[in-house]
C-alpha cells in the first residue's frame, strides 16, 4: 500500500507528504516459503491471475474502490494500534476509516496529477493502484511514485499486487521515467505490501519513525 494512509496521514492534507510513515522500515525480507501448491485458495488466486484485467479508473468506481480500500487497510491499522499501543494509536488515528475514504476519493479525482488504475476479475474490482509522474521526491522530473496500492484481502498474496506495480512501472517507462520510488510501512500490516513491492523489483532502504506520547 504505498504511500499508505499513514503516510498521507503525515502530510498536508494527508497526501502529499515524503515523511515516513510509523513504524516505517523498509528492510529487505526472505523470501517466503511456499506452501502446499493444493491449496484451494492459492488455485484461486492462480485462476484470477489468469482472469486479471486491468483498465483505467472512471468516476462509476469510486464507492467500490473505497470499500475496497478500507477492507485492505484494516489489518494494517489493527498492526499500528499492536505496535503503537492505544493511547499513541487513538491520537494519531482518532477515526481512519473516515480519512480513508477522504483520501482515497481525492487521490482518485486528481486525474491531472494522478493516474489510477483498477484491476478486475470477471467486471469486479479487486485492487487498485495510483501513481503520479515526475514527482519532487528527489529533487528532478523523471520520477514516478505510487501513491496508493491496495488489494482486496481475498486476493492477497496472489500475485494481484505484484502484477499492478510491474502495470505502472512499465507505463512510467513509456511516459519516460527513470526511477521509481514507494514508501510503505514496515509492521506487519504492511507485510503483503513490501511482499509486493520487492517482488516487483523495489530496492528498499531502512528507515524509522519513533512515537512517544506526553
Amino acid at each position: 500500500f504505498c504511500r499508505d494512509l499513514v503516510q498521507c496521514q503525515q502530510s498536508k492534507e494527508y497526501i502529499g507528504s515524503r515523511r515516513p510513515d510509523p513504524g516505517r522500515q523498509l528492510l529487505s525480507l526472505p523470501k517466503l516459503q511456499s506452501h502446499n501448491c493444493f491449496d484451494r485458495s492459492f488455485t484461486r488466486e492462480k485462476r484470477s491471475i489468469m482472469n486479471l484485467h486491468i483498465r483505467p479508473f472512471s468516476h462509476d468506481d469510486i464507492e467500490e474502490v473505497v470499500q475496497l480500500s478500507l477492507l485492505a487497510w484494516t489489518p494494517v491499522f489493527h498492526s499500528f494500534e499492536q505496535v503503537l499501543g492505544t493511547k499513541i494509536y487513538s491520537l494519531l488515528f482518532p477515526d481512519w476509516k473516515m480519512t480513508q475514504r477522504e483520501i482515497v476519493k481525492k487521490i482518485c479525482r486528481e486525474h491531472e496529477k494522478t493516474l489510477v488504475w483498477v484491476a478486475e476479475v470477471h467486471g469486479m474490482i479487486i485492487g487498485f493502484i495510483a501513481y503520479t509522474l515526475n514527482s519532487k521526491e528527489n529533487g528532478q522530473d523523471n520520477t514516478g511514485e505510487v501513491e496508493l496500492l491496495a488489494v482486496h484481502p481475498d486476493y492477497q498474496n496472489g500475485g494481484i499486487g505484484t502484477e499492478l506495480n510491474n502495470f505502472a512501472l512499465e507505463k512510467m517507462k513509456e511516459s519516460g521515467m527513470k526511477l521509481a520510488i514507494v514508501a510503505t510501512g514496515g509492521d506487519p500490516g504492511h507485510a503483503p505490501a513490501r511482499r509486493s513491492y520487492e517482488k516487483a523489483g523495489y530496492t528498499a532502504l531502512p528507515g524509522v519513525r519513533y512515537y512517544q506520547d506526553l
